[in-house]
């Protein structure tokens, strides 16, 4: 059974950073990171898979930054100038496999999933 154990949210003012960890007990080919807030549906957020491939949604690009750690099996996200909106639930993801690049946006794709860590922006 793998394991994803993460870290990092708090709460923070707008324009304020937080740094999302998350560390998996095996090797992942792609790790994401969705968030949710209560009544509406999860939303993928960012994703980087094992060889580097890594893109972000139009709504955190620019201000989020994704990282990995390999020999760690840790994924990082690294989030600048947080506003209001970015308030939820952040939830870390992973697969083991290889997953085709246009499917890993999906929150299907990912088999595995981490308690969640609240990240609440206020303004």
């Amino acid at each position: 059974q793998v394991q994803l154990v993460e870290s990092g949210g708090g709460s923070v003012q707008t324009g304020g950073s937080l740094r999302l960890s998350c560390v998996a007990s095996v090797d992942c080919y792609s790790m994401a990171w969705f968030r949710q807030v209560p009544g509406k549906d999860r939303e993928w957020v960012a994703l980087m898979t094992k060889p580097g491939g890594v893109t972000y949604a139009d709504s955190v690009k620019g201000r989020f930054t994704a990282s990995r750690d390999n020999a760690a099996h840790a994924f990082y996200l690294q989030m600048n100038n947080l506003q209001p909106d970015d308030t939820a639930m952040y939830y870390c993801a992973a697969r083991q496999n290889f997953g085709a690049w246009g499917t890993l946006r999906e929150d299907n794709a990912y088999n595995y999933w981490g308690q969640g860590t609240q990240v609440t922006v206020s303004s």
